[in-house]
């Protein structure tokens, strides 16, 4: 939105009276003077007319470590979601960048600001997601060009995009994939005739979890981190 026009939205005044503001430099913008009514804002912009807020509502950016047992979603009558572990006077406002299905652990980001989660979860930007995987059964060699070609999902009747597959021991690998189909890295190793027992995301795109949150802590972003998704 342009400034000038957030100003009338919120009553700031006429449009005479407010190019009469912005001229006279009483208008701020993020804590800076702004004489330019076209300057464009958004919900995050704090607004200032005489050092008084019309608008300030802070931008929350969160890494979570996951622990198992949490559902990913904001709210559940039956099973505690992951918003139960957030201490942020604005968790009921958020909401996830990406999910992960209760069994499963690792990164997961929340955020308010649906533009930037947009960027992550949009299935065009072919954000990587790393998991660390354990299975039932030893991994064949032969599945590291199955998922490189891609497995056909008959759900949805697609087949997935390829996939890095890195085999770390007999029963322990890597698993890069490009999107987020439902369970997608459970149904794959289905599809080979394995099962996973435990998925662990170890990174979203250029972001890792952080090594130094335990099972069910969470850190804000930081600016740098969060501009790595702009």
């Amino acid at each position: 939105m342009r400034l000038d026009r957030f100003l009338v939205r919120n009553d700031a005044g006429t449009c005479r009276e407010i190019r009469n503001l912005l001229d006279c430099g009483r208008v701020a913008v993020d804590g800076d003077i702004e004489t330019n009514g076209l300057r464009k804002i958004d919900r995050f912009s704090k607004i200032e007319v005489d050092g008084t807020p019309l608008q300030a509502v802070e931008a929350v950016y969160l890494m979570l470590h996951k622990p198992a047992g949490y559902l990913s979603a904001t709210s559940d009558p039956h099973h505690p979601t992951v918003i139960d572990l957030i201490d942020h006077p604005l968790r009921n406002e958020l909401h996830l960048a990406g999910r992960l299905d209760r069994a499963s652990t690792g990164l997961v980001l929340l955020t308010n600001d649906g533009r930037w989660s947009k960027r992550i979860t949009e299935p065009t930007k072919e954000i990587a997601k790393v998991y660390q995987v354990t299975t039932r059964d030893e991994i064949a060699a032969e599945s590291i060009a199955v998922f490189a070609i891609g497995i056909y999902f008959a759900y949805e009747d697609l087949t997935t995009r390829p996939a890095i597959l890195e085999i770390l021991a007999p029963r322990e690998a890597r698993v890069t994939i490009h999107e987020g189909r439902y369970h997608q890295v459970k149904r794959m190793f289905h599809a080979v005739g394995n099962q996973v027992l435990t998925l662990h995301r170890d990174r979203i795109g250029p972001l890792a979890l952080d090594a130094g949150l335990t099972p069910g802590a969470s850190r804000s972003l930081t600016p740098s981190e969060v501009a790595r998704f702009q």
